[in-house]
């Protein structure tokens, strides 16, 4: 019935497509006379250039160019967000290289193997120069530079003007030296692009570029309409109406896929040269060493607390890893993290200071989280700390700190301001499901009994931010002649479930059944603008702007179908379809009085349009999801093997639409935190090789490491949108990453054990076992480096919730 779907568990209409096979994606297309990319990339992460030699390679059978820097027009840019203007990057390297895997050359060839093997060809010469991998080590005044230009590897920072005294209330201060490690982005799809001149056909006998467009770019993006506009810039003679971009099934994103690579610009750029189709699809071992990477803070924390456990002042000092060419993530550091640094809590003082290092590493960007799993984990780490130090429980040494529910909207000492919360709720909830006080008793069990494999319990309260400063998307609805509706939207579905989220919103408001709503999404020529999809925005703008426009046409159609009913158009009411009869609209109290969809369509045609409404939605500032999860993990300690047997989350992401779909993103979102916490680590060499450049030594986890996933819900709605609804897509892996560390560390801590460093190895748990025993555990704490105290003073930061 109409106004009853939206609350309620609907399979998913998107999935048989993808089950069955008749998916589509980039590598699938078939396109006449395409040639394909393959791009020589440095095996060194530092040197200048001394010579390239491509001679052999372009007399190798079946090649039809191989291109340098010198050889094609494309102004140096930023891979998404800006760090440092210095720092801009080319598509293909100039002077120098800067990492292992950046692109040098590129081979154009009639199949993708001849492409392949005359990379083999190309002859460079390389005059090594020092690498430095370690972002602290990148900072020292004697490091080798990235860029001579800028004469520093700091790419920006930035401190709070007095930091002197937000730990001077304590009685007791907590210290930690933490790393958030890098981790590789390792979507099921790598990176993708198959570029279309005008005239070109697919197999289909489609010619996708002819007429309106000068070229059609088919890109796994998560943001087509972002893509359109980065490409217009990097290449100003190509207007924006003349290049259509089209994201066919994208097979994962999780933030790796926004902007505009290296690898695409040379695409472009080739096939505009050549006025013939080309493809580049990476590899598995090009995407770990050529995708941004995520995370890669290095935080020194500081927590101070009275004796009953009452905060009373928290101090960061921030090193953030940008990696080559200042990759925007490192920024991460000084924004969302900074943003979300005081979680829960309240916290009346915050100093907080970040620097942006640039290191000869893959470039660094976002990744499912992006900077509020960073803060989240720094804050977790430190209660668990503070509550070993007073002998606190871990758990209500949180509930004494939360902020009261009352207090929201409520703007944190830093200036972001939360929409809503009630941060006990989720936390309740936790330790009903999970039976806390029955877990706590089997582990003194097992302690009493000195088990070979002890039990550890790890807990986190965290709140995030979606749809970060709020944004707008469009949506439109139209409903046809046949009495189907289309939708079209802004964003960009990878795998969300979009098409029947927007599509419960539709056959919601209008009654139409779903299996005849169908979903026009990540196409430039059929949806006019978007925003795409990141940050956990999609169903909050998105939805809402459906939402809005699926109302719009209802108002429209009261008002035909009190005409043909010679009724009020107050007294009209959706009807939905019984079986017999199409759904449409009809007099409140006087049944059979109704017209069908079909004919209110019919009826606005003849009144001048279509029954369609398309708009903007514009949402004033981001929503603030929240949550608390708790892991239990085994952790034997004759060999420091982890584990993890189980995990409860209750997540809070306002209204709640469709079961079903929140659920599958909280699954997606725990194994990703849980890997992180126990597995997955980017790793160089001291000299900056990778060391987990494949699926061998970079260790994702199969569904057979991962315990069964107790996934709950609390719903706090947001007023800030329509649907009352947050985004769900990242907070899962931001409370579970630091609830799993923390289980890990809970697991040993009656031995003298306060903190192991992420990804939980056996290597590092057995180590931190070792040094236990024998009383030599390492200090946690050590000197920040001395570059803090010469950054520049932020600009309207806050102490003590005053301005600065």
């Amino acid at each position: 019935m109409p106004g009853s779907i939206l609350g309620n568990v609907v399979t998913r209409v998107e999935d048989p497509d993808l089950i069955q096979g008749r998916g589509s994606y980039v590598d699938n297309l078939r396109i006449h006379g395409v040639l394909h990319l393959a791009f020589v990339r440095s095996p060194v992460p530092h040197a200048t250039i001394a010579a390239i030699d491509v001679t052999e390679a372009a007399k190798a059978s079946g090649v039809v160019a191989v291109y340098t820097a010198a050889d094609l027009d494309i102004s140096p840019f930023h891979l998404f967000f800006p760090v440092n203007e210095a720092c801009s990057r080319p598509p293909l390297a100039v002077g120098k290289v800067r990492f292992v895997g950046e692109p040098v050359a590129v081979v154009v060839a009639e199949t993708k193997a001849a492409a392949v093997d005359a990379t083999e060809l190309v002859d460079i010469d390389y005059d090594l120069l020092p690498a430095v991998i370690d972002p602290e080590l990148a900072l020292a005044p004697d490091a080798p530079l990235q860029f001579d230009d800028l004469g520093t590897n700091l790419a920006a920072g930035e401190r709070d003007a007095d930091e002197t005294d937000v730990l001077a209330d304590a009685d007791v201060v907590v210290r930690a030296r933490i790393d958030n490690q890098r981790m590789a982005v390792v979507p099921m799809e790598g990176n993708a692009i198959a570029v279309v001149p005008a005239g070109h056909a697919l197999a289909d006998g489609t010619a996708p570029a002819d007429g309106d467009f000068d070229l059609t770019v088919y890109v796994s993006t998560q943001m087509p309409h972002a893509f359109q506009g980065l490409v217009s810039r990097i290449f100003p003679d190509l207007a924006p109406d003349r290049l259509r971009v089209i994201a066919p099934h994208v097979g994962g994103g999780f933030g790796g896929k926004a902007g505009v690579i290296a690898e695409h610009s040379v695409a472009i750029a080739i096939a505009r040269r050549l006025s013939r189709p080309v493809k580049w699809v990476d590899t598995r071992s090009e995407n770990l060493v050529s995708m941004a990477h995520g995370r890669a803070q290095i935080q020194y924390v500081e927590l101070g607390l009275k004796r009953d456990g009452a905060i009373t002042g928290l101090r960061c000092r921030m090193i953030g890893d940008a990696g080559a060419y200042g990759g925007f993530g490192g920024a991460l550091a000084m924004q969302t993290t900074y943003a979300m640094a005081q979680g829960v809590y309240d916290i009346p003082k915050i100093s907080y200071a970040a620097a942006v290092a640039l290191t000869n590493t893959t470039t660094v960007g976002a990744f499912r989280g992006a900077g509020r799993p960073e803060a989240a984990a720094f804050l977790e780490r430190l209660m668990d700390l503070a509550a070993a130090e007073l002998d606190i429980d871990p758990v209500e040494l949180r509930r004494r700190n939360l902020l009261p529910a009352d207090n929201f909207p409520y703007t944190t000492v830093v200036g972001t301001t939360y929409d809503t919360g009630g941060y006990e709720i989720p936390l309740d909830e936790l330790l009903r499901v999970a039976d806390y006080a029955e877990l706590r008793a089997e582990q003194a069990k097992r302690r009493e009994r000195g088990d070979t494999r002890q039990l550890g319990i790890g807990v986190a309260v965290y709140v995030e931010v979606t749809s970060g400063g709020g944004g707008q998307e469009y949506g439109s609805v139209t409903v046809h002649d046949d009495g189907s509706a289309t939708i079209s939207v802004g964003t960009s579905a990878h795998g969300q479930g979009h098409a029947t989220s927007f599509s419960m919103i539709v056959a919601d408001t209008l009654g139409i059944p779903l299996e005849r709503i169908s979903f026009v999404q990540s196409d430039t020529a059929l949806v006019p603008r978007g925003g795409g999809t990141g940050g956990s925005r999609s169903l909050q703008v998105g939805g809402s702007a459906v939402n809005q426009a699926a109302g719009a046409v209802l108002d429209r159609a009261r008002e035909l179908a009190a005409t043909l009913l010679e009724a009020n158009a107050e007294d009209i009411e959706v009807v939905a379809a019984d079986g017999s009869t199409e759904a449409g609209l009809g007099v409140r109290g006087v049944p059979g009085a109704m017209v069908s969809w079909p004919q209110l369509a019919q009826a606005a045609s003849a009144d001048g349009g279509p029954l369609a409404a398309a708009l903007d939605f514009k949402q004033a500032d981001g929503t603030f999801p929240f949550g608390a999860h708790l892991a239990v993990v085994e952790v034997d300690t004759e060999t420091g093997h982890v584990t993890p047997v189980r995990h409860v989350a209750v997540d809070d992401c306002g209204r709640i639409l469709n079961p079903l779909i929140v659920q599958g993103q909280q699954h997606g979102g725990i194994a990703q935190g849980i890997a992180q916490a126990l597995w997955e680590q980017y790793a160089y060499d001291e000299d900056g090789n990778p060391q987990t450049g494949t699926l061998v030594d970079y260790t994702i986890p199969t569904a057979a490491d991962l315990p069964t996933l107790e996934a709950v819900n609390t719903q706090t709605p947001t007023s800030l949108n329509p649907l009352g609804a947050k985004g769900i897509g990242e907070s899962p892996t931001v409370g579970s990453t630091p609830a799993v560390q923390n289980a890990v560390v809970d697991a040993l801590s009656h031995l003298g054990v306060r903190h192991i460093d992420m990804p939980c190895t056996s290597q590092r748990v057995w180590t931190a076992i070792r040094d236990a025993r024998a009383g030599t555990l390492p200090d946690l704490w050590r000197e920040p480096p001395a570059i803090f105290a010469e950054l520049p003073v932020r600009e309207g930061g806050a102490v003590g919730g005053e301005a600065i």
